[in-house]
């Protein structure tokens, strides 16, 4: 189980191709949003596929910041999982994303690709404290940050299904980075 502050950026980037980056591990993984805990916090289950073996996961979180939050997770059975489904919110579809990990100078991206775009991606990185400097991989282009635009918050995407407009705008160039 994992529990604790995460600091965390988001970036909307272009798909970058992919044999360029030094990945060192991929998943397959559905995300579903449960009904919202009684404290108000986030919850959700995941089912992730990676190198043929299945694992879920649980987890609740509260946020303090757009970029800061209290993030508790766990590991579940099959059965626990599939008793949580039917807490699913049920206003919001499940966020299916592939998702790769890769070392840039010992950062460690997380880079999620989604079925809807073949295009746009969103990059994150974990921090160890606020002020950390990123250095960004020169084949990973940043179109903006996103980390304090909720639009693009895994919640917002399983409202929509699909990234928000102005990502589109954003690649075109349309608007300010």
């Amino acid at each position: 189980m994992t529990d604790g502050l995460e600091i965390e950026r988001k970036f909307l980037v272009e798909q970058p191709q992919l044999d360029r980056l030094s990945i060192v591990r991929s998943a397959d993984i559905v995300q579903t949003y449960l009904v919202s805990g009684e404290d108000g916090s986030q919850r959700r289950v995941r089912r992730i596929s990676e190198n043929g073996v299945i694992t879920y996961k649980y987890t609740e979180k509260i946020f303090y910041t757009h970029v800061t939050r209290h993030e508790a997770e766990r590991e579940i059975t099959e059965e626990e999982y599939e008793k949580l489904l039917r807490e699913r919110d049920t206003k919001l579809v499940p966020v299916v994303k592939t998702r790769y990990r890769f070392d840039h100078l010992g950062q460690m991206f997380e880079l999620d690709i989604y079925p809807y775009s073949d295009r746009l991606a969103i990059l994150e990185l974990e921090l160890r404290d606020a002020g950390q400097e990123i250095i960004f991989p020169d084949e990973v282009k940043v179109l903006k940050e996103v980390s304090d635009d909720h639009a693009y918050s895994n919640s917002a995407l399983a409202v929509r299904g699909a990234f928000p407009a102005d990502a589109y705008l954003c690649e075109a160039g349309e608007t300010e980075n």
